[in-house]
């Protein structure tokens, strides 16, 4: 199995942290008027808003986390790859294409329902079925994460439609979405003889009858 580079350990633990900072920060900015219970992610990054800079700079970043993390999980199926990938790219349209300050929008809502579709579907698309995959694409759990993140996505939609917690529903989702790369890159690392180096020749018994063997 093909080794995981270890900066990608770096680029998929910076997901979340830069996510979950990236809201945090723009809500701060943003004051009392905004409301992380039943408001989105995306009033923080639309057109006007105050912590705006800061939540579509973490859109951008989470979406360059994703991207490198798909680069560098070798051991993952393509298609799981692909779909991470997808994912990165559409965190950064969504950076790209921001809601406006007031009311719908069909692209931005579009291109944010790509993203949490590719990103629910990405770990059961990467699970290898070998009897040696790292426990984090092994089919079980990554039916599992797929499974909860499709959950999340239709709660989320549930609140969205009786404008309920919409933003709580929205922050689980995102949070399992972007610490799940992390933990099946640690799978991998943590797997034996994944770490990048060489193994050592296998040592076998020196034939007697070798005379370049003998003391």
């Amino acid at each position: 199995m093909r080794p995981v580079p270890r900066w990608a350990l770096l680029s998929s633990g910076c997901a979340p942290v830069l996510l979950a900072g990236g809201w945090t920060i723009a809500a701060l900015l943003e004051g009392p008027v905004y409301d992380p219970v039943t408001q989105t992610i995306s009033v923080l990054a639309a057109y006007g808003a105050a912590g705006f800079w800061v939540m579509t700079g973490a859109l951008s970043a989470l979406g360059v986390c994703h991207l490198l993390t798909a680069w560098g999980l070798r051991p993952a199926a393509l298609a799981g790859r692909v779909a991470l990938a997808g994912g990165g790219v559409a965190s950064l349209a969504v950076a790209l294409v921001p809601a406006p300050s007031s009311g719908g929008s069909l692209r931005h809502g579009s291109v944010a329902a790509i993203g949490f579709a590719l990103l629910a579907l990405w770990p059961v698309l990467a699970a290898d079925r070998g009897s040696s995959a790292p426990w984090g694409l092994r089919p079980a759990p990554s039916l599992a994460a797929t499974t909860l993140m499709g959950v999340g996505a239709a709660w989320f939609m549930f609140e969205m439609n009786r404008q309920g917690a919409a933003g709580v529903a929205e922050r689980l989702v995102t949070c399992i979405q972007s610490l799940w790369p992390f933990l099946v890159v640690a799978s991998c690392l943590l797997r034996p003889g994944d770490d990048g180096s060489a193994s050592p020749p296998p040592v076998t018994d020196a034939d007697p009858r070798d005379p370049t063997t003998r003391p």
